[in-house]
C-alpha cells in the first residue's frame, strides 16, 4: 500500500505522513498494531492526496531523491501541473529546482498587485541552469543569446511552464532611436510580456535602467489592455545582492534578477576550430 509505504518513519526520509491530517496520521500508525488492512474511511479520505495522483516509478525517484517532506511534494505538485515523464522529473530535480525557484531578487511585492506579485516571484528562478549549453572561455552576450535561441526549446524548459517565445533582438522605437530587446517571452498565466536582459559578466546597477526603459516601452507599444504589467527580468553571471536590492529600490518597473550557471566553458583556442552555425545550417543544406 503506498499510504503505508510513504508513512515509514524508519525507511522513507520524506515521512509524507507528516502533510496527511493528524488524525489521518494516527490511524495510519494504529494499523501496525491492530491488523493488515488499512480503515476504509483513511483509504477513502487519502484517496485524492498528491502522491497517489503520479506513477509509482516517479514516487520513488522523489523519495530516493529528497530531503525533506517540502521538497517531495514540491516535486509531486510540479509532476501534476506540468505532465512532467519520469525522465524530465529527475532532470528537474538533479537541477535543483526546489532550491533555485522562487528564489530570484526582485521588487514585484511593490510594484505588481496580488495575487500577480506572488505567482510572478513563483515563476523566477535563482539560479538558472544552462548545463545544456556549449561555450567557449570569455564568451560574449551574443553568443549567449545566440546559444539559447538554439536551444529555444531546453531554455523554455528551464525558465517553467507558461513562457512563449516571441523573438530575439526584438526592436522597439524609443524616440528617434532604435534599441533591441535581447529577448522576449509571453507568460500565459500571468498574462503579461516578460524582457529578458542577457549578461556575460556581473550584474551592474546600469543593467536596472536599461530594462526598465525597455518594460516602459513595451508597456506602451505592444501592451493591450487585457494584459497585466509587463516585467524585466536580467539573468547574469554573478551578482551582489545588496547592490542588486538597492538599484531595484529605485526604479519603478517590476523587475527581476537571477545568476545562471554552466557546467563548462571549452578553451578560446578551440573556438576557431567549432563551425558557426551558419557553417552547420549550411552544410545541411547541402546534405
Amino acid at each position: 500500500m503506498k499510504a503505508l509505504f510513504y508513512t515509514q518513519d524508519a525507511s522513507i526520509r520524506q515521512q509524507l505522513a507528516d502533510e496527511i491530517s493528524h488524525e489521518n496520521n494516527k490511524q495510519l500508525q494504529s494499523v501496525g498494531k491492530k491488523g493488515n488492512s488499512i480503515r476504509p474511511q483513511v483509504v477513502d479520505e487519502l484517496a485524492n492526496h498528491p502522491i497517489f495522483q503520479i506513477p509509482w516509478g516517479h514516487n520513488r525517484e522523489i523519495i530516493t531523491y529528497c530531503k525533506s517532506v517540502k521538497e517531495a511534494l514540491f516535486y509531486v505538485q510540479k509532476t501534476i501541473e506540468n505532465g512532467w515523464s519520469r525522465a524530465v522529473l529527475m532532470n528537474f530535480m538533479e537541477a535543483d529546482l526546489f532550491s533555485a525557484q522562487g528564489k530570484a531578487l526582485t521588487n514585484f511585492s511593490r510594484l505588481l498587485p496580488e495575487p500577480q506579485s506572488d505567482l510572478a516571484n513563483q515563476i523566477l528562478k535563482d539560479p538558472y541552469n544552462f548545463d545544456f549549453l556549449t561555450l567557449t572561455e570569455n564568451y560574449k552576450e551574443k553568443e549567449l543569446e545566440d546559444a539559447l535561441t538554439t536551444n529555444i526549446t531546453k531554455f523554455l524548459l528551464e525558465l517553467g511552464q507558461g513562457f512563449a517565445y516571441i523573438g530575439r533582438q526584438v526592436p522597439v522605437k524609443i524616440g528617434e532611436t532604435e534599441r533591441f530587446i535581447d529577448l522576449l517571452f509571453y507568460h500565459l498565466e500571468l498574462r503579461c510580456f516578460v524582457v529578458i536582459e542577457l549578461k556575460a559578466g556581473k550584474f551592474e546597477a546600469e543593467h536596472i535602467g536599461k530594462l526598465g526603459l525597455y518594460v516602459s516601452a513595451i508597456n506602451h507599444q505592444k501592451k493591450k489592455e487585457t494584459d497585466g504589467p509587463t516585467i524585466g527580468m536580467i539573468i547574469c553571471k554573478t551578482k551582489d545582492s545588496v547592490e542588486v536590492q538597492y538599484s531595484l529600490e529605485i526604479v519603478n518597473q517590476p523587475i527581476g534578477v537571477s545568476e545562471y550557471q554552466l557546467a563548462k566553458l571549452l578553451p578560446d583556442n578551440l573556438k576557431s576550430s567549432l563551425p558557426s552555425i551558419e557553417e552547420l545550417e549550411e552544410q545541411l543544406r547541402k546534405i
